[in-house]
């Protein structure tokens, strides 16, 4: 998938995330959300890898799995070759210091009621082993990395802007000095005027302290400049994954292809055609057999209905899962 393939930090095996539906007809067969069926994927080290797609396709449900939030139905993830999912919960619990995340909302992430200095010490206080003025100290130095400054140190979250808040979120993120940090979706709350600002803070944090992100987005323009390597989901499950050149040069999968022709092209004079979709979206208490995209997938044909497709190299760093990869006609 990338160069750096060989030496992943993350690597996660047939995963599956399912949540049992409450209620219903007593006695009748006990039914399942399968938020994530299947997926297996690695994130290489030191990289941002991309994972995009619908909204409800399971992609912060992986983030949480990998981070141990929720637990998994079945699979294996590892940390930096350690198996995460056979660890009892206090190795786990040591394991998980170096993974954070950055959540997607920052006016609800906070705690109103603490101030800055609090907000950002807190992981510090938890873990133990620092004194206050080194605790101090270090949350001084966070809000310089982030653009903050020690003015802010004892103000509270209704004083600063979104875009600001995301500072701090960013801030307690990386107190720890975690390696493994996953973006989920630190962007889409807030004003379009601070997305470059924020994502440039994240890349200049990457190369400043070699840290590895796993970044969810919706917004696939995104994806191409900051991700070398992404993965494609729908439905739970990865339809296509590899470099992010790659797939964006020559999509293969159907869902793919609808994905980046929904993509705003600042090119006036370009003729790229967007492609429609049809049909209804599965109920992820009902997933198809076969195929999860086939109910819209313009391409489906009765074995895309009965029989599930593996992952398969299409070309060099690009799999895919379809029985009939290839372009599909625009209308």
């Amino acid at each position: 998938m990338s160069e750096n393939i060989s030496l992943p930090l993350v690597r996660v095996e047939d995963l599956s995330v399912y949540f049992p539906v409450r209620g219903g007809v007593p006695f009748a067969r006990k039914k399942q959300v399968k938020a994530v069926n299947h997926v297996s994927l690695c994130v290489p080290k030191g990289e941002t890898f991309g994972l995009v797609g619908e909204s409800g396709c399971g992609k912060s449900t992986l983030a949480n799995a990998i981070l141990g939030m929720v637990k998994p139905t079945g699979g294996k993830i590892y940390f930096k070759d350690q198996e995460l999912t056979a660890l009892p919960p206090k190795a786990l619990r040591q394991a998980r210091r170096d993974m954070q995340m950055i959540f997607q909302d920052p006016f609800s992430s906070l705690n109103p009621r603490f101030d800055v200095y609090r907000l950002i010490s807190e992981p510090m206080l938890i873990r133990g082993g620092y004194t206050k003025a080194e605790m101090e100290a270090r949350v001084v130095e966070l809000l310089g990395l982030v653009g903050l400054s020690a003015d802010d140190l004892h103000r509270y979250p209704s004083d600063f802007s979104g875009g600001q808040r995301q500072r701090i979120g960013i801030a307690r993120a990386i107190s720890l000095n975690p390696e493994f940090l996953v973006c989920d979706e630190p962007v889409s709350a807030l004003d379009v005027s601070v997305h470059a600002q924020i994502l440039n803070l994240l890349m200049d944090l990457q190369k400043r302290l070699g840290m590895t992100y796993l970044f969810i987005s919706h917004n696939l323009a995104v994806v191409k400049d900051i991700c070398p390597s992404v993965a494609v989901m729908y439905l739970g499950s990865v339809m296509e994954t590899g470099v992010t050149k790659t797939i964006f040069r020559n999509p293969l999968h159907p869902y793919t292809q609808s994905l980046l022709s929904a993509v705003l092209d600042v090119d006036v004079d370009s003729r790229k055609q967007r492609i429609i979709l049809k049909g209804e979206i599965p109920s992820p208490i009902d997933v198809p057999a076969g195929c999860p995209f086939c109910t819209r997938c313009p391409k489906a044909t009765d074995r895309c209905r009965s029989e599930q497709p593996k992952p398969v190299l299409a070309e060099p760093g690009h799999f895919v899962c379809c029985h009939y990869p290839g372009p599909i006609e625009a209308e």
